[in-house]
């Protein structure tokens, strides 16, 4: 009876190591080996009722969808939706927030750092717990202070990327959704916070790495003895989930028509008997630290409009087909599915000499086909949003495919009111005409500092970079911008 032998094995080995203990008198021992001999003869006995169990997931993490979002409160922007799904579709929610908050304002106490940190993770639970939501994780990644202009890369460097994504992974392991639901991994006018990005960016790439069982092995493999201490391997399945959608805090949503599904707001909740807004409003009083009293007065005064904007979601992508702008959940009920790789990088058929806008948009231009995410590029064109008189940089790539070095004369067509603060390693050349050399092979990235105009209202502008190098002319390449009034 080879299981009965292991058991009896086991125990042996248990009264061993306990003999082998200073505490143990002669007489203690003896006393210990002789009861560990009555429980081994016990254990080898035929127990028919007795049989070697292999536990299934842990049901109580499973969820139906995972939300991925980047601060504490930053769930506040769905949490209208996550009240519909939890309160009157029934369904299991749990969310993972990337960061603690910790860097962020406190309008109601000089509590900050990482005591500010502890503060919004309670107040993330509680908020959450209002519409039924207690499972509720962090990453714990550092929240990076914000930026003239957001760029995911800054905030994966200082998040300690692979680590993070790791752990979201890990978290997709446990919990098993259907659905992910994150924040939107794009720079847009109004996303101006380059952690929102990256709780895209993470979210995706674990929606991508949970499926596979080669991604952090350690997390699937069985642990040697699940009974006894110090285990190393933590025994999870791999897991893939069906649906991926992103959600964002932009200061337009024209670009996400048609993209997704859109809920009403100020539809009532069955089973609360208020509408989805109020319940929003109420998940947002909890936190405090960021909105102070504003959200409860909201309420007091039943001025919810900031509450009532109907609420879209972009579908990145779906691995069980069905409609674009089906509901969240359609199609995703039955037996998981098989691990689906994405494309992945593939090297460039890049031609002789180009140019392009660099950092953020020159990871996304890669990031989106590498992880099939085919929305994306008909989504929106590279843009940002600024102050009136704001200055701020954006980065440029000069692009030497060839085997020698090129000189390229880079120029921009700024609207009127816009000026050039300065450029990175200018050569005696007034703006708008800028010469830099490329080695071969190599790209050379230009950091230019532009000064937006100040207008009395509103409106987008466009900025267009060209470039001419070795007889051929480069470009364009566009920024659309949005510059707010004064």
């Amino acid at each position: 009876m080879l299981f009965e032998g292991a058991i009896a094995d086991r125990v042996w080995q248990l009264v061993a190591e306990r003999a082998e203990f200073p505490y143990f008198s002669p007489m203690h021992s003896a006393r210990l080996t002789l009861g560990a001999a009555l429980v081994v003869t016990a254990l080898v006995r035929p127990l028919p009722s007795q049989q070697p169990t292999n536990p299934a997931p842990d049901e109580r993490f499973k969820v139906d969808i995972l939300v991925i979002a980047p601060h504490p409160d930053d769930e506040t922007t769905i949490a209208g939706y996550l009240a519909k799904a939890v309160l009157d579709d029934k369904k299991r929610v749990a969310v993972v927030v990337t960061t603690r908050g910790d860097a962020g304002s406190n309008l109601v106490g000089y509590e900050q750092g990482r005591t500010l940190g502890e503060i919004r993770e309670i107040e993330t639970r509680q908020a959450l717990g209002s519409i039924g939501i207690d499972k509720v994780f962090f990453l714990r990644m550092p929240d990076t202070p914000g930026f003239d202009v957001a760029d995911v890369l800054r905030s994966l460097e200082t998040g300690n990327h692979g680590a993070a994504l790791a752990d979201a992974v890990r978290f997709i392991r446990l919990t098993r959704p259907e659905v992910v639901i994150t924040m939107l991994p794009a720079t847009v006018s109004g996303e101006n916070h380059e952690d929102h990005q990256a709780s895209g960016v993470i979210a995706t790439e674990a929606f991508d790495l949970a499926g596979d069982p080669t991604a952090f092995a350690e997390q699937v493999a069985m642990p040697e003895d699940r009974l006894y201490y110090g285990n190393l391997m933590e025994g999870l399945r791999p897991w893939q989930p069906k649906k991926l959608y992103y959600y964002t805090d932009a200061t337009h949503f024209e670009f996400m028509k048609g993209k997704g599904p859109e809920y009403s707001m100020t539809a009532v909740s069955p089973a609360r008997g208020v509408s989805y807004a109020r319940l929003a409003a109420t998940e947002e009083t909890f936190h405090r630290t960021q909105y102070g009293d504003e959200p409860a007065r909201a309420l007091a005064t039943n001025n919810l409009k900031d509450f009532e904007q109907p609420l879209p979601f972009v579908l990145a992508k779906s691995l069980v087909g069905g409609a674009m702008t089906a509901d969240i959940l359609d199609g995703v009920g039955g037996r998981p599915i098989a691990f689906a790789p994405v494309r992945g990088y593939r090297p460039e058929n890049l031609p002789p000499l180009s140019i392009e806008l660099g950092q953020a948009w020159a990871f996304y231009k890669r990031f989106y086909p590498a992880h099939s995410l085919d929305v994306m590029n008909t989504l929106i064109a590279p843009e940002l949003g600024v102050g009136s008189g704001q200055h701020f940089p954006v980065m440029l790539l000069l692009r030497n495919n060839t085997d020698k070095a090129v000189t390229f004369h880079l120029r921009a067509q700024l609207p009127a009111g816009w000026s050039v603060d300065s450029t990175s390693a200018q050569h005696g050349h007034p703006w708008p005409m800028t010469t830099f050399v490329a080695g071969p092979r190599d790209d050379y990235p230009v950091r230019v500092r532009l000064v937006a105009p100040r207008l009395s209202k509103s409106e987008w502008q466009t900025i267009t970079w060209a470039a001419d190098a070795d007889g051929r002319q480069l470009g364009p390449v566009s920024l659309r911008v949005y510059v707010g009034g004064q």
